[in-house]
């Protein structure tokens, strides 16, 4: 299943996503993107929004859901491990 992530690394905080599709982009607490929804990421809005990323930070990524490790953290904002 495909969604969307945000480069943490790359992310400058200048808001073109979130103004362009708030539907699915949000300020994290750093003043960061975060995605905030993955259903209906196939449209228009998103698309802009991805493109006009001045750093190229966000991306559409393949989920493998065959691998349910309990270690993955499963929320909507993040791809890392969880600290549990």
């Amino acid at each position: 299943m495909k969604k969307l992530n945000v480069n943490k690394e790359a992310c400058i905080g200048c808001g073109a996503c979130v103004s362009i599709d708030s539907e699915h982009f949000d300020f994290d607490e750093n003043g960061y993107s975060e995605v905030i929804n993955n259903d209906n990421i196939d449209n228009d809005n998103t698309r802009n929004a991805i493109s006009s990323c001045p750093t190229s930070a966000i991306s559409y990524v393949e989920e493998d859901n065959n691998n349910n490790n309990d270690d993955e953290c499963d929320c909507e904002h993040c791809d890392h491990h969880c600290e549990n």
